[in-house]
């Protein structure tokens, strides 16, 4: 009985799932499972309560899950690229002293608080107040250390990025004699202008990931835990300073690194990237 389930519910939902949903005859099957279309596609199931279902598929081993999407990167030379990667954070691992491996990315934000769940005795309201506002920070984390480093304004574009870059080569004394910054193909990454900047610090050598491949950029991770911590229903709308003093609190607190932001992001622990480190 348990494989005829487990049959079943591979196989999605069909004919009789239809019939249990469907507002017309012509309406389509459901593309998901509930416990009626479940009940109504397994014979022996028909004549349960919906408790009782939930109850069977416990004892059956099925539960309801989070799904998550199937990621996929267009890069033809995504896993030379991805080689690439995993040589760069070797290098750092084995030479702490000396190399340094660096996930850049870029983030903005909004005046207006995101919305979000929170507890309350009833349903909290994000507020909206004057102009909606946005601002950006470009950021780097160290993929030993934790530390971050992040420059904002109003603009980040080419010479926000040149200057970041300078940002970078004083942030490391000069025994380090190479700084791998990991990044996306953004277009004002490769802008001649930027490229020419580069040319001033030497020690700086880009590393490109693949092409639509953040699950492979760490640091989007620290920009989702400043999401959430954050921006996610402030209640500062009609203080704008005051978000961005925050935003600038959160992100400080990584200034001279931190182990709980490496397990976060998965560089620490049993992450894929945290076993290419393990294993240098």
């Amino acid at each position: 009985m348990r494989e005829e389930l487990l049959e079943i519910l591979h196989a999605g939902p069909g004919e009789a799932a239809r019939r249990e949903v469907a507002v017309t005859k012509s309406g389509p099957a459901p593309s998901r499972w509930t416990l009626r279309t479940i009940r109504a596609s397994v014979d022996w199931l028909t004549e349960y309560t919906v408790s009782g279902v939930w109850r069977v598929l416990q004892t059956c081993g099925v539960g309801l899950h989070t799904s998550c999407a199937r990621l996929f990167s267009p890069d033809p030379d995504y896993l030379s690229k991805v080689r690439r990667l995993h040589r760069c954070l070797r290098d750092a691992a084995r030479h702490p002293d000396t190399v340094v491996a660096l996930f850049l990315d870029e983030f903005g934000y909004q005046r207006w608080p995101e919305v979000a769940p929170t507890w309350g005795r009833e349903a909290a309201v994000a507020q909206r107040a004057g102009n909606n506002q946005q601002w950006r920070t470009i950021g780097a984390l160290n993929a030993l250390a934790g530390q971050v480093n992040y420059l904002d304004g109003y603009i980040v574009g080419r010479q926000q990025v040149s200057q970041f870059y300078s940002r970078l080569d004083r942030a490391y004394s000069q025994k380090v004699e190479l700084i791998y910054v990991i990044q996306d193909n953004w277009n004002i990454h490769t802008h001649p202008d930027v490229v020419t900047a580069l040319e001033s610090y030497p020690r700086i050598k880009p590393v490109w990931l693949p092409t639509y491949a953040p699950w492979l950029n760490p640091i989007e991770k620290l920009w989702r835990w400043l999401r959430q911590d954050i921006l996610k229903m402030h209640r500062w709308v009609e203080d704008w300073p005051q978000v961005k003093h925050r935003v600038h609190d959160f992100l400080d607190q990584f200034a001279s690194g931190s182990a709980a932001l490496l397990r976060y992001v998965g560089l620490k622990g049993k992450g894929k990237l945290a076993t290419v480190l393990n294993t240098s």
